[in-house]
């Protein structure tokens, strides 16, 4: 029996490298058994998916399996597949990142976040909800990992402000009896009588710091979804529909945020709700009982905050520079081609300026831009110190933040989704898909939701949307239904990896903290992916319906040789 554990340890330290060995032999029968190009495709799209979901190779090395593979098993020439590693789109996720970059080296997103909190006030309902709407609009723009690592020290600043020591308030948790009780020296030790009370006041103040926790990484998942530079999916998304639909032209950075922004705000206020309620944060007892502790305690955290907004100090030069830019960057894109008005895109040669374009042209600036107020007198000022010209960003710091791994990622999924698509592989599943033909449109949003929720949670979001997204428009064809009323919801449903700490870089930052339990996630956050699907639903079933006309079959989704007479469901 020693033995066989012995053994069973032994095989799992080189997990990866069997991983590496054994998946290709496994999957060689796909080469004999299926149609020869399609078999070909399918083998390398199993291979990519296993190493990505078991993280056998790192992510991006994965990623460039298309560069040696297509070429040499004849799936596709490398000048077809090179290419699609910098596609306008990765130009679009490029240029969001450095504004990122700039808006986090000169500190305006924790300006932002303060001053957010300031408004909401410090009842803990109220700053949960400050930290997820600080949250989920950080990571509109910024990295949901980076926008979690920098509001989780704020909250938990706040927290001992609100009840003292950690330590202290997990050990007052277990106290039994009146002359085990400890007392958190934050406290006013004559107003908590009892052991019993101690116990029970412990109890809620811990459930309301892991509401505080919680909430932010969700806040920022959801919150990437609002713009199409958020979060690596929305990005495969467009890229995979201009790959598989060159003519459809109807999402763009503005008609995105139209759709998908109310569909944030939405949920957000959903899990606030959720958030509050299963952690104390809506219950009354906080305003009614103990009024003078709890004014106490949220007079300590109010002077918190006030206190780290003060040590900010005025707004300088280079931060209302990076505001402007970051405004101006915003506005340009959204007023481009918003579909519902017309844009400033009517200016120039059509199909010429694309998202990608504007994002360049703004973050190009920021390289020269001074960093500190110009001024005439100091050409004339001998006696003026001759400082070095600083501009709002250098290409060092801009290449240090940029994750290079995720464009690489980009691109895989993007070559991927080509030789699907040049194969016949997409088709020759969709062919494999006749039983869904039977189930309503709506009800087969919820599925596709669900099960790519589901299976975000064990894997990257990047990876899962690049291995189901070919299927799905597949699907969407086979069916006969607008491709963008599957591949909207299953784009965001990959978002939702609320779970498990495992499912996101955010959900293991917050873990990591050590006050979290796996349970905790999970109770919280099996619920939270009910409420993202329903949302999902909401939003495709109303606005999005309206806004993407989601009740009819395009022209630009019908094969060339295909009658043009228009399919309703």
């Amino acid at each position: 029996m020693e033995t066989i554990s012995t053994f069973a340890k032994k095989l799992w330290c080189v997990k990866k490298q069997l991983i590496l060995f054994l998946t290709p032999l496994i999957l060689l029968p796909l080469l004999f058994g299926l149609p020869e190009k399609e078999g070909k495709c399918l083998y390398v799209v199993l291979l990519m998916a296993v190493f990505w979901c078991t993280e056998a190779l790192p992510l991006a090395v994965t990623a460039m399996l298309p560069v040696c593979l297509f070429p040499t098993m004849g799936i596709l020439p490398s000048k077809k597949v090179c290419p699609q590693y910098f596609l306008d789109t990765n130009f679009l996720f490029l240029s969001g990142l450095v504004m990122a970059s700039a808006i986090e080296e000169w500190g305006l997103h924790r300006r932002i976040a303060l001053k957010v909190l300031k408004i909401v006030g410090v009842k803990p309902a109220w700053l949960i909800l400050g930290m997820m709407i600080t949250s989920a609009f950080l990571s509109m723009w910024l990295s949901n990992t980076a926008t979690t690592a920098m509001m989780l020290p704020i909250a938990n600043a706040i927290l001992e402000s609100l009840f003292g020591d950690l330590d202290t308030l997990k050990e007052n948790c277990k106290v039994k009896d009146e002359t085990e009780a400890r007392v958190n020296k934050h406290k006013q030790t004559e107003q908590l009588n009892t052991a019993e009370e101690i116990r029970t006041e412990s109890e809620y103040q811990m459930k309301v710091w892991k509401g505080f926790l919680i909430c932010i990484p969700y806040a920022a998942s959801i919150g990437g979804t609002a713009t199409l530079t958020g979060t690596a999916p929305n990005l495969i998304l467009i890229g995979q529909l201009k790959s598989y639909f060159p003519e459809c032209d109807l999402i763009n950075f503005g008609s995105w945020f139209a759709f998908a922004f109310p569909l944030m705000v939405f949920f957000l206020i959903l899990g606030w709700l959720w958030i509050s309620f299963l952690y104390g944060g809506l219950n009354t007892r906080l305003c009614v009982k103990k009024q003078d502790e709890r004014a106490q305690a949220e007079a300590k955290a109010e002077a918190v905050i006030d206190e780290d907004y003060r040590k900010l100090g005025p707004i300088n030069f280079a931060e209302g520079a990076i505001a402007f830019f970051f405004i101006l960057f915003a506005v340009l894109l959204f007023t481009r081609d918003p579909k519902f008005v017309t844009g400033w895109s009517t200016f120039f040669n059509k199909g010429y300026v694309s998202d990608a374009t504007t994002g360049v042209i703004i973050v190009s600036i920021l390289f020269f831009f001074p960093s500190q107020k110009p001024s005439l007198s100091w050409w004339f000022d001998s006696r003026a110190p001759n400082t070095p010209y600083v501009p709002l960003l250098s290409w060092k710091k801009a290449q240090e933040c940029v994750p290079w791994n995720i464009i690489l990622l980009l691109g895989g999924g993007f070559a991927m989704a080509k030789g699907c698509e040049e194969s016949g592989l997409a088709a020759w599943i969709g062919a494999y898909l006749q039983p869904i033909a039977q189930v309503p449109p709506a009800v087969a949003v919820m599925f596709i939701t669900a099960f790519l929720a589901c299976f975000t949670e064990f894997a990257s979001n990047t990876a899962t949307i690049i291995i189901f997204l070919p299927v799905i428009a597949e699907l969407a064809m086979f069916v006969k239904v607008n491709p963008l009323y599957f591949m909207i919801p299953a784009t965001t449903g990959c978002s939702f990896a609320f779970m498990l700490p495992v499912s996101t870089p955010p959900n293991s930052i917050a873990f990591a903290s050590g006050h979290l339990l796996v349970k905790d996630m999970v109770k919280t956050g099996f619920v939270m992916n009910i409420l993202g699907i329903l949302s999902v639903s909401l939003a495709m079933n109303t606005w999005g319906r309206a806004m993407f006309s989601l009740e009819t079959y395009p022209d630009w989704a019908r094969p060339v040789n295909m009658s043009s007479t228009s399919a309703t469901y």
